[in-house]
């Protein structure tokens, strides 16, 4: 018998207010839960606007504790409630001055089984994290969850290949890529890298964009967001460039031993030859 997941995420509007935007986001979940999903994601800092787009200290007011805050505490609440594992990106704040990009991981049950950390932050013109955000110091957890080996890579994380690899090196068979990139910026990349990733690394990728315009800069958001299999195919139809969507697809994570025992990309690494690529 297959060893199908069926998987969600969410790429969405910004409301206007934190309140609408979580109770928006649980409505979806409850749906992909009435579909049958057992595992659902949500875009880069799901919980807030993109406020990266400028740099203003009130913006620090949209971070908060991770596991202990309010959003990740109703999250859990929601995966008893839907049955699902949750995968919740917000701005976390961990003491006075120590701010990350983060994404809590929470299984089925509810119980919270941790945090990844952005890596890598980005400081250009429409995306100046580094005013907000310490770069990740988590390292590249795989979550064992009730669906399966789950991990994360958060938007910018993306252009490194690095961080791919060692997910797959951790057991990954799911990586969900929470992001917020803009149509002038980088659309021609977007179904390019995460593909070529999945390929690479030989497991599931999940690359969740936020839609729409917000009021904080003129950064046009572009959704698009798909699931992607370890041939690089993907999923079912990406989803709107426009419009805010709910996409669902059935995952066959059979094809992961499949594709890895057909290609070999594991077999036949050379880390012994790769000292260099980690040289300052």
């Amino acid at each position: 018998m297959a060893n199908v997941v069926r998987a969600a995420l969410v790429q969405a509007t910004w409301t206007g207010d934190t309140e609408s935007m979580v109770a928006k986001h649980e409505e979806h979940a409850r749906e992909a839960a009435r579909r049958g999903a057992g595992i659902i994601g949500f875009q880069e800092v799901f919980n807030a606007p993109y406020f990266c787009q400028v740099q203003e200290p009130e913006h620090y007011g949209w971070a908060e504790p991770v596991p202990d805050g309010p959003t990740v505490r109703r999250m859990r609440e929601l995966a008893r409630e839907t049955g699902m594992v949750i995968v919740v990106p917000v701005f976390e704040v961990e003491q006075s001055g120590f701010y990350y990009n983060t994404a809590a991981v929470i299984d089925a049950d509810g119980s919270y089984l941790g945090k990844y950390r952005k890596h890598h932050i980005p400081q250009v013109k429409g995306f100046w994290e580094k005013y907000y955000f310490k770069p990740g110091n988590l390292g590249w957890p795989v979550f064992d969850t009730a669906v399966g080996k789950v991990g994360v890579y958060i938007c910018y994380d993306r252009h490194f290949p690095e961080g791919w690899r060692q997910l797959g090196l951790n057991g990954a068979q799911l990586v969900y890529n929470p992001s917020a990139t803009s149509r002038g910026l980088s659309a021609y990349l977007w179904q390019l890298e995460q593909p070529a990733a999945a390929v690479a690394n030989e497991y599931f990728v999940a690359a969740i964009n936020r839609v729409g315009q917000e009021p904080y800069g003129d950064n046009d958001f572009y959704g698009t967001s798909y699931f992607v299999d370890p041939r690089g195919r993907f999923v079912g139809e990406p989803g709107s460039d426009r419009d805010e969507e709910l996409v669902v697809r059935d995952l066959d994570f059979d094809l992961i031993e499949e594709v890895r025992q057909q290609w070999a990309f594991y077999r036949d690494r050379r880390p012994d030859a790769y000292e260099g690529l980690v040289q300052p």
